[in-house]
């Protein structure tokens, strides 16, 4: 099992050495066709993998699915281990979109130029992977030694949908997060921009500049939004393999997902009542899951799976159709209003 893992790490560290030191070396600024490019390669990427999942997991290549899933008591074969993966990616794939929005909210704060943007959510996304691997093996030998950590997970998804579902819509600034005040108190910064560097000479000085400052609110935000995602996918698998290897893969394609949806945050409308609802649903999973599997039988997970992917395209369609509506009264009321302007201007002309 060791040799999967070491080859999965050179795969991640391969991607991530090519993304950045051959295809983006250069600063410059994400477009939105260029983002929505990669976004669909590491899409693409990801389901791939789901094809090495299903051959590893049915012929159990070096040990996996050789252990108990305590999240459901079974040993994973080929389908069960796709349908894990899949639905962990499409999960914390969707709570990552909520994350975006905040760290738009945080670029903007902290002024930070879209050519710079890139590298800053490079380096945040490879410190998110490392800290999310500790979490992952931390809760995972937790799970596997108390199990009743589950339901208390569950409850905690639950007390979050809740939150989430009823928060105000008006979000806090990131940029006067506690995090950047401290940061700012006790690290020496400079105001000013020296290029892609985290650190830079200034007077003699090394100073930390403001991508530095973006790189600690971004590792911030990250750990606040894990807290949720981590609990949420142990209600699909324990299997460290499958949680690891579905988390990474979203969290891969974060940066061109920012790049494509970071100008459209209006455009979802319906986004947080989706997620929500996806977290309802996967708490409630977790607190009534042997009664879920007896009544649906062993693929429970699949359904699981279907009920995300249900709950997310309606979410998107009710955004769009809403915006799809609202444009609709805005040019009837333009189309109102230049009548209305029409007529007065006329009685003007005729009164002369």
């Amino acid at each position: 099992m060791l040799w999967m893992w070491l080859g999965f790490l050179s795969l991640i560290g391969t991607l991530l050495a090519l993304d950045l030191g051959v295809l983006n070396r250069r600063a410059h600024a994400v477009g939105l066709k260029e983002a929505l490019a990669w976004s669909a390669g590491w899409i693409a990427l990801a389901i791939a993998f789901s094809v090495f999942i299903y051959f590893g997991y049915e012929y159990r290549w070096l040990g996996l699915g050789a252990v108990v899933d305590g999240a459901d008591g079974m040993l994973n074969d080929g389908k069960s281990a796709v349908a894990k993966y899949l639905t962990g990616y499409l999960v914390e794939k969707s709570l990552s979109v909520d994350n975006i929005f905040v760290i738009a909210l945080l670029f903007a704060s902290l002024a930070i130029p879209n050519r710079f943007q890139h590298r800053v959510l490079f380096w945040g996304i490879f410190g998110a992977m490392a800290f999310r691997g500790v979490m992952i093996a931390a809760g995972a030998a937790l799970v596997g030694r108390y199990h009743w950590l589950l339901y208390a997970f569950g409850a905690f998804l639950l007390i979050t949908a809740a939150r989430l579902l009823f928060a105000g819509e008006k979000p806090a600034d990131p940029g006067k997060s506690w995090v950047v005040k401290f940061a700012r108190k006790w690290f020496p910064f400079t105001g000013e921009f020296h290029g892609q560097r985290f650190l830079a000479r200034v007077k003699g000085r090394r100073l930390l500049t403001p991508l530095a400052l973006a790189l600690i609110a971004v590792e911030a935000t990250d750990v606040i939004f894990a807290v949720d995602s981590i609990p949420a996918i142990f209600a699909i698998t324990t299997d460290p393999f499958l949680v690891f290897t579905s988390n990474t893969f979203a969290l891969l394609g974060l940066r061109s997902l920012y790049f494509a949806l970071a100008g459209m945050m209006a455009t979802f409308a319906y986004l947080k009542p989706a997620l929500a609802a996806v977290l309802a649903v996967i708490g409630g999973k977790m607190l009534a899951g042997e009664w879920l599997e007896e009544a649906v039988g062993p693929r429970h997970n699949l359904w699981l799976l279907l009920v995300v992917a249900g709950i997310l395209a309606v979410g998107v369609m009710a955004s769009l159709a809403a915006r799809h509506r609202a444009r609709r009264v805005s040019l009837a009321n333009n189309k109102a209003n230049t009548a209305q302007t029409d007529r007065a201007a006329g009685i003007e002309r005729r009164r002369a």
